[in-house]
């Protein structure tokens, strides 16, 4: 995300657990766009703020910095890395309300959660392009998204409104949407998939 987005002509602040000075090669081979700070510090000077953790990190989140923030929620639940979270085993909340759960004051919009990374390096293409890929959005904030859907655009990539947040799991992992229309891992190139494709997808979602 961070070449796209530099590539796209944006400034980009990155933050990991470990300390801004384990990021260093990377900024380095990002370039001058690219510096790396705290998480703190990160998230209080984005204009999008994208949380990429597993879950059982959102209790270390510096909630405060968040506050007023659009935030790209990349999460997905996996039991086996996370342990089990009771109110999503249940469904009475989405991937994506257990993060605002934890940031209060923040306008949550998931996005990327459903596409390996690689075809998500892969598969941007300029806005005229006719095999242009489309990826689901959902959120409770129509200016946020708003937000999320022209920083798409400016990466190569479409957006398809998936709803808010409570429709949420339509892409969460495991449904028609996660992974499948872009194509097998193996192939990295990827597989482009229009928004027709996407919304088919979240239409065949079913709650287990």
């Amino acid at each position: 995300m961070a070449r796209l987005a530099v590539d796209a002509g944006h400034d980009v602040v990155l933050s990991n657990s470990r300390g801004p000075e384990t990021l260093a090669d990377l900024v380095a081979e990002l370039g001058p766009r690219a510096r790396a700070t705290s998480g703190a510090e990160a998230a209080a000077n984005g204009d999008l703020v994208l949380v990429s953790i597993p879950l059982l990190g959102y209790p270390s989140l510096p909630a405060a910095s968040f506050v007023g923030k659009t935030v790209l929620d990349t999460g997905n639940y996996y039991p086996q890395r996370d342990g089990r979270i009771e109110a999503l085993d249940s469904g009475s909340l989405t991937d994506s309300e257990y993060l605002a759960h934890h940031l209060p004051g923040a306008r949550v919009v998931k996005v990327f959660n459903n596409i390996f990374y690689k075809h998500l390096q892969n598969l941007a293409r300029p806005a005229s392009a006719a095999d242009r890929t489309y990826l689901p959005i959902a959120g409770d904030s129509a200016e946020a998204k708003l937000s999320v859907v022209d920083f798409l655009d400016s990466i190569g990539y479409g957006a398809v409104d998936a709803g808010p947040h409570i429709d949420g799991w339509r892409q969460q992992s495991g449904t028609a949407v996660y992974g499948a229309p872009y194509g097998e891992f193996e192939n990295e190139k990827g597989t482009p998939a229009n928004a027709a494709v996407i919304r088919a997808a979240l239409a065949a979602a079913t709650r287990m």
